[in-house]
């Protein structure tokens, strides 16, 4: 099955990767820092030998996104990714597991899930017959 991995961050630790610009990992000595990134690296290249990474992307800065509403028929565009919150969804990455649990492991290692959230999800096929 298909996993969604949604990587949440805060505005103010926008950047590539996000989870470097926390007040937590700012905190870290460079080394703890360099750990992180070799963490996901390492990570990264377990998921594509292994063949469950199938994609995914980081997003451009939340300030050039609009959340659109349809509200009395008319379209109402407002400025920045916020629908009710204020964390934004900061990236992605798209995996096929065999296991929900596999997914969520997967998930865990992401240095985000320790600095903010990484959510998981299922991708329905078109049909959505698995759910």
């Amino acid at each position: 099955m298909r996993y969604l991995l949604m990587i949440y961050t805060v505005a103010q630790t926008w950047g590539r990767p996000a989870f470097l610009r926390t007040p937590e990992a700012l905190a870290l000595r460079e080394e703890g820092r360099a750990e992180l990134a070799a963490q996901v690296e390492a990570l990264i290249q377990e998921i594509v030998e292994s063949g469950e990474l199938i994609g995914g992307e980081a997003l451009a800065d939340p300030v050039t996104s609009k959340t659109i509403r349809v509200r009395g028929g008319a379209p109402v565009a407002t400025d920045g990714p916020f629908a009710a919150a204020g964390e934004h969804l900061a990236g992605y990455v798209v995996v096929d597991c065999e296991s929900t649990e596999r997914a969520i492991e997967i998930a865990a290692r992401f240095p985000d899930a320790r600095f903010a959230a990484v959510e998981v999800r299922p991708v329905m096929s078109s049909s959505g017959e698995e759910m």
